[in-house]
């Protein structure tokens, strides 16, 4: 297990739609290192998630984690959840605008709508299928994970570039009228 680099964006990697993981490939000790690698790499940089492709491994797989992150602490908590080959769907026409950030675009963030509710199928570490409804910032940080794998990032689904800023500006400007908002929305929706 170790913490990897992770690539920034214009890396061409980011821009690549992984490739599915086989059932063999799942089981070695290959990729079930890079899952270790990828799990470690995303707690070290206080991610929610992190995506192998962010990693320069075009695989379909993420980790995804969220507990006590100083990043995120109005993010509902998700136990660590390890998903190969997702597919994920809406399940109505509701969003909700978040705003998101990105491991691979340091120091920046941006309104992004989200579906509110996904129905997500996957593979866990072990080859087990899940079929999992999300909600919420839930959902959101699947389809962030998700859209990784497709070599889509957070950028592409900002509507009103006005609205990117740095960490800093986030902080001293738009970070409490966010939090309250979304602290609101959270309360409404479970997670």
């Amino acid at each position: 297990m170790s913490v990897r680099e992770i690539v920034t964006v214009g890396h061409p990697v980011l821009r690549q739609r992984a490739r599915d993981v086989t059932p063999d490939e799942l089981a070695s000790p290959d990729v079930q290192g890079l899952i270790d690698d990828l799990i470690d790499t995303m707690r070290h940089a206080n991610g929610a998630g992190i995506a192998a492709n962010q990693i320069g491994v075009p695989l379909r797989v993420t980790t995804i984690e969220v507990g006590d992150n100083p990043r995120y602490p109005y993010k509902p908590r998700i136990p660590l959840t390890v998903v190969v080959n997702p597919v994920i769907e809406p399940l109505d026409d509701e969003t909700v605008e978040i705003n998101e950030g990105c491991l691979s675009v340091p120091n920046l963030r941006g309104v992004v709508s989200r579906f509110v509710n996904v129905r997500v199928r996957y593979l866990d570490r072990d080859g087990v299928e899940h079929d999992e409804i999300k909600r919420g910032l839930t959902a959101g940080t699947f389809q962030h994970e998700c859209d990784h794998l497709d070599g889509t990032l957070f950028l592409d689904r900002v509507a009103d570039t006005r609205t990117l800023t740095t960490w800093e500006q986030f902080e001293r400007h738009h970070r409490d009228a966010f939090v309250a908002r979304i602290t609101e929305f959270v309360a409404r929706v479970g997670s």
